[in-house]
């Protein structure tokens, strides 16, 4: 069966990445790249939050994003910690984000297009049943 051929639902759904706050940037970006052989495909964000997305070495990926003054630490308490979101692939995030707003859940960020330098893609995200939060990601 071709990838995305599995849903009647969300067409061309699949996991695309996992998101971590990393608490130590660097250490985190070695084990993954060096340790666990993921291969940087995009570098963004900001001078005060680099954010990479590493692929896994299947098609899927890692999102890592630097820590700043006000992420979690040790034994700090967070929703999701150490885990930001999860991403679902899609071929049509507006339709998905519909779809997902009609069986009611809280669309946290409207489909909205981005530019992330080697990437151009359409973005969403919302709450799941127990609040976790959901990324629909579109690649154009």
């Amino acid at each position: 069966m071709p990838v995305g051929d599995g849903n009647a639902i969300i067409p061309g759904c699949g996991t695309h990445h996992i998101a971590v706050q990393t608490r130590d940037w660097e250490t985190s970006l070695a084990f993954y790249t060096e340790t666990l052989g993921m291969t940087a495909v995009a570098e963004f964000g900001s001078p005060d939050r680099k954010i990479v997305l590493l692929d896994t070495g299947d098609g899927s990926h890692m999102e890592l994003f630097q820590p700043t003054d006000s992420s979690p630490g040790e034994g700090d308490p967070a929703p999701n910690d150490p885990v930001i979101h999860f991403a679902l692939a899609t071929s049509d995030t507006r339709a998905a984000t519909e779809h997902v707003r009609a069986a009611g859940c809280e669309i946290t960020v409207e489909p909205t297009d981005v530019d992330l330098g080697a990437l151009s893609v359409t973005i969403s995200f919302f709450k799941g049943p127990s609040d976790e939060v959901i990324e629909f990601f579109q690649t154009h």
